[in-house]
């Protein structure tokens, strides 16, 4: 059996990964979950957090992203997650994102749709922390 899962990370805009790694960390809406080769097929619903691929082992760390939405897949020998919202990292900019939260605040509307961007907004500065 191979030490290594093929994973694959799309969004509905484009394809960010596929390559085979040693393991991959899923921010689900449950909690966070592991992915390593031999894991029991699984579906599960994807939550706002941080994405993370090791390729050699379980302890280097290759690539993170953050993600929203979407869910999970694994099948045999593959891991699929199709994520409505994909961002790099190193792409998220802490000043727009709490710029962004101070303007939800004084935002008048359906207060729902405002405090889920709000909650979006607030995962994302959580990741800078991770």
């Amino acid at each position: 059996m191979s030490n290594q899962i093929q994973f694959q990370l799309v969004s509905p805009q484009k394809r960010y990964c596929d390559k085979p790694v040693a393991m991959v960390t899923v921010p689900g809406e449950q909690g966070c979950f592991g992915v390593m080769a031999g894991h029991a097929p699984l579906a599960a619903a994807i939550g706002n957090g941080v994405l993370e691929t090791y390729d050699e082992d379980t302890t280097s760390l290759a690539k993170r992203w953050f993600v929203a939405g979407g869910f999970c897949e694994v099948v045999a020998h593959r891991c699929t997650v199709l994520a409505d919202q994909v961002i790099e990292i190193d792409a998220l900019n802490r000043e727009e994102i709490e710029a962004e939260i101070r303007t939800l605040a004084k935002t008048k509307g359906d207060g729902v749709t405002v405090l889920k961007k709000i909650a979006l907004a607030e995962a994302k500065l959580q990741a800078l922390q991770a």
